[in-house]
Formats: C-alpha cells, sequence, structure tokens
C-alpha cells in the first residue's frame, strides 16, 4: 500500500500535489458546528471553478478533519480500482491518521464501487468525466451511531473521507450538510464566492 502518498494528499497540513493550490477558504457550519472548507485547484487554472477538478477539505474549529475529496482526471475511468480487501485497508491507514477514535470503534457495512463526475475541457470542448473508487462504508459504534467512509481511488489514492454523517431514515436522506459536494456548493454562492476569491490572483 502507498501509505507515504495516500496521507500525503490530505492536505491538513499544507500539503497538496506540486500542480495544485490553495484558492480559497470559507466559513461554514456542518450540523451545527463551526467549521471551514478550503478548496485547491490547478495551478494552470484549467477545469477550475464549480464542477471542476479539486481538492477540498473541511475542518472543524477544533481541528478535526470532517472531509476530504480529490475530484481530479487521474481518478477517471477507464482506470484499475483497488479490490475490497486493499481498500478496507487503506481506509483504516485514514482512521488511523485522521480519526483514530474510529479505529477500533465502527462496523463496515458494505464495500463497493462508487461513482462521482467532474468536468473538463478537452480540446476545447466540455466533457463530463467519471471517477471510480472503491467506497468502504462504515457506521460508528458509539452512542451516536454517526456514518462515515473512506472512497479508494485508482493506484490507492483516497479520493474520498467523509465521517460524522447524521441520517435521516425517513424519507431516507443526511442531515449533514454536503459542502464537499459541488451541486450543493452550487446552491450556497456566498461560500463559492469565498473559495473562489484568489482563484485569480
Amino acid at each position: 500500500m502507498k501509505t507515504a502518498t495516500l496521507l500525503a494528499l490530505l492536505f491538513l497540513n499544507g500539503e497538496l500535489p506540486e500542480n495544485f493550490r490553495t484558492v480559497g477558504e470559507a466559513a461554514i457550519t456542518a450540523d451545527g458546528v463551526p467549521a471551514t472548507i478550503t478548496r485547491a485547484e490547478r495551478t494552470d487554472g484549467q477545469n477550475s471553478g464549480i464542477g471542476g477538478e479539486h481538492i477540498s477539505q473541511v475542518v472543524s474549529e477544533n481541528g478535526k478533519l470532517l472531509g476530504y475529496v480529490r475530484m481530479t482526471k487521474e481518478m477517471a475511468q477507464p482506470a484499475k480500482l483497488p479490490d475490497q480487501e486493499t481498500a478496507h485497508a487503506v481506509a483504516m491507514e485514514v482512521l488511523r491518521e485522521h480519526a483514530p477514535e474510529l479505529l477500533e470503534a465502527h462496523k463496515v457495512h458494505w464495500i463497493a464501487p462508487h461513482d462521482e463526475t467532474i468536468t473538463v475541457m478537452e480540446n476545447g470542448e466540455r466533457k463530463t468525466l467519471t471517477l471510480t473508487g472503491m467506497k468502504v462504508k462504515m457506521r460508528a459504534t458509539t452512542s451516536d451511531k454517526l456514518w462515515f467512509w473512506v472512497i479508494v481511488g485508482p493506484n490507492e489514492q483516497v479520493m474520498v473521507f467523509e465521517r460524522d454523517i447524521y441520517w435521516i431514515t425517513i424519507p431516507g436522506r443526511r442531515r449533514t450538510e454536503k459542502w464537499l459536494h459541488d451541486s450543493w456548493l452550487a446552491e450556497h454562492p456566498d461560500v463559492v464566492a469565498a473559495l473562489e476569491k484568489d482563484a485569480n490572483s
């Protein structure tokens, strides 16, 4: 497992791939908890903005990593995905590093492929790419029983980590805001403006 590479992509400590830079951050709340979302985009400006390539994270005011996404072309299909065993091993490494209190306090509900999409420009045309990873979906066995998951993409790289997700059984949707999802951000232009304030500086 490429653990060093995997953890370097989590830019909680300021580390990013060399072709990405932070473009902005914004104050938000996640289930009433004050937090900050930080967004990074390509240094060459390609595929920027909502719906494009980005690496983003949400961190609570006390420093807890609530979520991370890597939506980049490297995750696009066709690509070889890790098997279930490898995806689970990578997920446990993420918990060990960023959520150690959950390492021995969870139940794995399933491991299966999961798709996301981004929009990129290729040869002057807009194109939608499907990004696929193996999703390790888990639920805490602590009293709050909150959901969390790790999605492991090609080359054992983390595509998504989200935690502390409150699920409403009826009507069957999450209560926790989807700040790492661009479709959600598109409905919050004030947050988008803050995230992209430095994109052209």
